[in-house]
């Protein structure tokens, strides 16, 4: 079976008839999220395209050739127009008169904004000088794992000559710039015929004279480094063959999830909260279960672009599934990470230069783990998801350039230099201010509830993940999506669990730990309500009420504060009590009985959690009828017989006229109590209740 069988090449998807119906810049945009769309080509953010186009000068009125390239931080996967930076041509080639030394380098990209067409206000990206000095209509830059594979080789000068012959040129390790802009400006003027070009240890450079040709030329040099690569791999062993086998699934999962909250716990001690990801990919657990895994791991990535994303180096910590429990890593784990952290402390100051930042944070971002698989851990869960992608990139590098040569990662200092440079560190200044609960992780029974839902809007309004915990599977699902679709895929997780059964609440917690890390706020909101006398209320009524707000209630704490106290960062506990948890009502003594518990349980767990920072507190509803399902049923129905009323409107017009402040109370009006309670503001409040209820003199506190 050759690779176009097995899928391996990358299929041409330009579409004429669509491309036909774009202005020049829509069919840039067009291109652009071709190539992005398959990470085959490029990473997240990775990348970039442009095109030189005739455009009507605003001041002038005269025609001009403007240069459209992607502007700094976007992706060419997801881009729209307004990612593209515009410049004059003429502006940009009159800087090449000012360029005297590569001493000058970050000097000329400040001068870019004065080449800048129609007051376009997207910053340009570090890669300007080198689309706008290739004297061809369309550029792209990408970096597929085939290329980088050849370009981070030993061999790679000679090996990209015996792949493409005089059709792809070469160019040594440069890092992005004004200088590597006049490199490619030479290599096309003194080879017109060329296609494109190789970038020791970077990536690749293409062109056309159409938008059309231009992405096809990429696709067919990728593609062609992608049958060399395959044809040499064949009946060899990658990394050297197999070291320690992979574990199951189950137990690929249950040691992420052991591990990760400890760790979370011992690199967010000093410093902003981290997220984590867990990664078992085929390539990943070959790679870290292979032979070479120690030899090659130290040597870092190659690709710029990787580098940035990953860090110097991974740890690797020893382990054997075979024989070893997560209970036989989690002593060493102290140890090593003090290991790597004084290690990259030893690699800043060997590089540093005289105007270097600040060291940054010292610990690392891609923890490998034999049997097992990858954990990424960054400032949020996309830019540790994304960490783990491009690491699982430079795998798939490993794999090829060992395959056909020796792989070279990036020289020490020349690494040091792009992630200390002072380009870089302007744009990390220019990041705006996290949000109060960013990094946070938040978990919620009852989570696809009306309550459950406009708490974990409202958390996550405030930077917050969170894992939404319930019982009704179709919910739940539909819940996540509209989260998902407001605050994006990676900050919400799902789990299914019934409150009531210990092994199903101690999976999802371990669920939670392996999608985020670990846990910082648990909202115990599961709930229901019933109501009759006293001598109509049945055992199975009764139990099933304690089983669910009050068993419910204990299951969930406790597996928060086990999470918490291991992780050593503190928490928020957060129950969602009742009034009648203050106040009793008659026909309903189950229902009372149990809320009252959950009332003295915060209680307790606020004396047992307050030395390892553990908050606990209760956030006191009343009569929250809108979104709820509970009152949607059969409870609902019996408040409104005993408040002979005939519609739902009318029941909360009862209520709502109880109150002292004669106002309806909203779910959404609970979520603020939540967020109160889940905040640093609160973080002087344990053992607390707030009473959310539009004011009911019979349930003040005090």
């Amino acid at each position: 079976m050759d690779v176009a069988e097995r899928g391996l090449l990358l299929e041409n998807r330009w579409d004429d008839a669509v491309a036909a119906s774009l202005s020049p810049e829509a069919l840039l945009v067009y291109r652009s999220n071709l190539l992005g769309s398959d990470k085959r080509i490029t990473n997240y953010g990775g990348g970039n395209t442009s095109s030189k186009l005739d455009e009507r000068d605003p001041l002038t009125g005269e025609t001009v050739k403007v240069l459209w390239v992607k502007g700094s931080g976007g992706d060419i996967g997801s881009m729209r127009l307004d990612g593209f930076a515009t410049l004059y041509m003429d502006k940009l080639i009159s800087l090449q008169a000012i360029y005297k030394s590569d001493a000058q380098e970050d000097e000329m990209v400040g001068l870019y904004n004065h080449c800048t067409f129609n007051l376009n206000p997207r910053a340009t990206s570090i890669d300007t000088a080198l689309h706008g000095f290739i004297d061809r209509p369309h550029v792209d830059h990408v970096h597929p794992d085939a290329i980088i594979a050849i370009a981070a080789s030993a061999d790679s000068r000679k090996l990209t000559q015996e792949i493409y012959g005089d059709t792809v040129g070469w160019v040594p390790w440069r890092r992005p710039g004004f200088e590597l802009g006049l490199w490619l400006k030479k290599f096309t003027e003194e080879n017109p015929k060329a296609r494109g070009l190789v970038l020791e240890a970077h990536g690749l450079f293409t062109w056309g004279d159409t938008q059309k040709e231009c992405y096809e030329t990429t696709l067919d040099v990728i593609n062609r480094a992608t049958e060399f690569l395959t044809k040499h791999s064949a009946g060899k062993s990658a990394f050297g063959g197999e070291r320690i086998k992979s574990a199951m699934p189950e137990k690929r999962r249950a040691v992420a999830a052991g591990l990760m909250p400890v760790i979370r716990g011992l690199i967010s001690k000093n410093g902003p909260f981290k997220l984590g990801h867990f990664d078992d990919s085929p390539e990943v657990l070959e790679f870290v279960g292979s032979r070479d895994l120690a030899t090659l791991a130290p040597l870092g990535t190659s690709c710029p672009d990787h580098f940035l994303r990953t860090k110097i180096a991974p740890l690797v910590l020893d382990f054997d599934p075979g024989t070893q429990e997560v209970a036989d890593l989690l002593p060493g784990l102290p140890e090593a990470l003090e290991t790597y952290r004084e290690g990259y402390a030893a690699y800043y100051n060997r590089c540093k230069r005289a105007n270097s930042p600040a060291m940054r944070d010292p610990n690392a971002v891609v923890y490998l783990i034999p049997g097992i698989g990858m954990l990424t851990f960054a400032a949020d869960k996309a830019t540790a998801r994304i960490a783990g992608e491009f690491y699982r990139n430079a795998i798939n590098v490993m794999r090829g350039a060992t395959t056909v040569s020796v792989y070279r990662g990036l020289p020490e200092q020349e690494a040091f230099d792009i992630e200390y440079w002072l380009l870089e560190e302007a744009k990390l200044q220019r990041m705006p201010k996290p949000r109060a609960l960013a990094g946070k992780v938040a978990f919620i029974t009852g989570g696809a509830g009306g309550i459950g839902m406009a708490s974990a809007r409202r958390l996550m309004q405030d930077g917050a993940c969170v894992v939404l915990c319930d019982i009704d599977r179709g919910v739940l699902e539909t819940s996540r999506g509209e989260l998902a679709k407001s605050f994006g895929a990676d900050a919400v997780s799902t789990v299914w669990a019934d409150v009531t059964k210990e092994d199903a609440l101690v999976a999802a917690f371990h669920e939670a730990a392996a999608a985020f890390g670990g846990l910082d706020i648990c909202v115990c909101n599961a709930g229901i309500a019933s109501a009759s006398p006293l001598e109509d209320t049945t055992l199975a009524i009764w139990q099933k009420n304690i089983d669910i707000l009050a068993t419910g209630y204990f299951l969930t704490s406790r597996e928060a504060f086990r999470t918490m106290k291991e992780q050593g960062l503190g928490g928020s506990i957060i129950m969602i009590a009742s009034k009648n948890a203050l106040v009793a009502s008659p026909g309903a003594a189950a229902y009372c009985t149990a809320k009252a518990s959950e009332l003295h349980l915060s209680r307790c767990v606020a004396l047992e959690g307050a030395p390892f920072g553990i908050r606990s507190n209760v956030v006191n509803p009343d009569a929250v009828l809108r979104g709820s399902r509970i009152w949607k049923g059969e409870w609902g129905e019996q408040r409104a017989a005993s408040y002979k009323t005939e519609s739902f409107d009318d029941l909360e017009a009862v209520y709502r006229e109880r109150s002292l402040l004669k106002r309806s109370v909203y779910p959404e009006d609970i979520a603020e109590g939540v967020a109160f309670f889940a905040s640093e503001i609160s973080s002087k409040s344990t053992g607390n209740i707030i009473n959310v209820d539009a004011g009911n003199a019979n349930a003040f506190t005090r």
